[in-house]
């Protein structure tokens, strides 16, 4: 059956070329590139296979690389049966082909309907500019909502340190003020001193005039005070009638002299309901021994001694007057 089969005696192709020159090139050049592209496919299958591990056509491919190699084996054997007639292997080989292709073309049009899902350069692109398109509108909807936060930031902010009656500094915002200029004290020493600030006989204006018009007066004297003190100075809220001031750099003498304007601009104020008001400041200024706490309780016990003096006088903290 070898023998047979590998009997290369029967007559060789060329004879029917007759040998001349030119068919031979024609059938021989146009075998040989075949033979040669058909070698080199199944290798570039394989290799784009390898890198693009996220297709799933595998199947597939070895099918069609084997179809190309029987298809590159055919044409070999056809350049070889120029000088010897193996027609027997030829005709295997071109078998072997024709179930090869068989197969391929069966699995082919079986995996067609999922080679047409196969989104196309143009849909892709589409698809590229919708993205893009939806990529602005988020940008612009995230910038959108850090404005938005912003904004809802800072009426936050603004309303934990404001006061809503009179539109100075609130408490916490007054405390801050006060707990910065004692870093700032403890690191360079620079002298501060505080008002603590309090109306007299507040409770009547509310039992005659009403809370609204109590919040009208506690609001007039916020922005009396406001005007009287330094742009670095700042004044708060710091609880019911009372109002907190913070002056930086400043000396006992000179603090004293600004209670005494704020008091007299308070005195003079021009009321609704030609309501008149007092207050009663206690002055204290910073020392080594002193912490920010403390130095409240020392400017509210001058405070209370202006209140027992007889109100609508500043008085100033001394250490040697008032006990600890």
């Amino acid at each position: 059956m070898f023998d047979r089969l590998f009997d290369g005696s029967l007559m060789p192709h060329g004879h029917c070329l007759l040998w001349r020159w030119d068919l031979l090139f024609l059938h021989l050049g146009g075998d040989l590139m075949t033979v040669v592209a058909y070698s080199l496919i199944p290798f570039g299958i394989v290799y784009f296979l390898r890198k693009r591990k996220d297709l799933k056509f595998d199947g597939l491919a070895a099918l069609f690389a084997g179809f190309i190699a029987f298809c590159g084996a055919s044409h070999l054997a056809g350049v070889i049966n120029i000088w010897h007639g193996y027609y027997f292997v030829e005709g295997m080989i071109k078998f072997a082909t024709g179930l090869v292709s068989i197969v391929t073309a069966f699995f082919l049009w079986k995996l067609m309907p999922t080679f047409i899902s196969i989104p196309s350069l143009g849909m892709l692109k589409q698809r590229n500019e919708e993205l893009e398109r939806l990529r602005a509108q988020l940008e612009e909807t995230n910038r959108s909502l850090e404005e938005k936060v912003k904004e809802r930031t800072a009426m936050l902010e603004k309303q934990a340190n404001t006061d809503a009656v009179t539109g100075v500094a609130s408490r916490f915002a007054i405390m801050n003020t006060l707990s910065r200029s004692y870093i700032t004290y403890q690191r360079y020493y620079r002298p501060f001193s505080i008002l603590m600030v309090d109306v007299d006989h507040f409770k009547h204006v509310n039992d005659n005039h009403g809370h609204q018009a109590g919040d009208e007066v506690l609001a007039a004297l916020a922005h009396c005070i406001s005007e009287t003190i330094r742009a670095t100075d700042k004044v708060g809220r710091y609880g019911g009638e009372e109002f907190l001031v913070v002056l930086p750099e400043t000396p006992q003498g000179a603090a004293v002299e600004l209670a005494e304007r704020v008091r007299k601009n308070i005195e003079q104020l021009a009321l609704p309901q030609n309501i008149s008001i007092t207050c009663s400041i206690g002055v204290a200024t910073i020392t080594k021994d002193t912490t920010d706490d403390g130095l409240i309780t020392q400017a509210d016990k001058a405070l209370y001694s202006a209140k027992h003096a007889g109100r609508n006088q500043v008085v100033v903290f001394d250490k040697n007057q008032f006990t600890s």
